[in-house]
């Protein structure tokens, strides 16, 4: 039977948290540039439908300016909720789980228009998902 000095087991458990504490700020810095992003997505499909392929017909189809305000609305609250995640607010990390779920399930859909940048977005909300929910903000360093 071995024993470990009372500090290392805290040690191993400070370097998982710090480096998702670290993550988790990177993850808010990338949930507010998704944000913008798809901010800027939403209002070119609204103002200009010509910047998307209109591929083939599928089950989810709407309209680009519907996917346009699906993706302003998105965006302006996952930029409003990076700033909650930065400021250390307790409500966002809960805030940025669902919405980085709800725009993975848009650029889901999405895929047909703009199928590299969904894959994208959808690859850094998992990111932004797991970086907040490992994160104890409670845990001693």
């Amino acid at each position: 039977m071995t024993h470990t000095a009372p500090g290392e087991e805290r040690g191993t458990l400070s370097a998982k948290q710090g480096i998702a504490a670290g993550t988790s700020i990177g993850a808010a810095i990338i949930l507010i540039v998704v944000g913008v992003v798809q901010l800027a997505q939403g209002i070119a499909a609204v103002a200009e439908d010509e910047v998307f392929v209109r591929g083939v017909e599928y089950v989810y189809k709407f309209d680009f300016t519907t996917w346009g305000w699906i993706h302003i609305v998105l965006g302006a609250i996952a930029i409003i909720v990076g700033a909650g995640l930065v400021s250390g607010a307790g409500r966002a990390r809960f805030t940025a789980i669902v919405i980085a779920g709800l725009s993975i399930i848009a650029n889901f859909l999405w895929l047909p228009y703009y199928p590299w940048w969904s894959i994208l977005i959808i690859a850094l909300d998992v990111v932004v998902i797991w970086a907040v929910s490992t994160w104890n903000p409670r845990a001693e360093y």
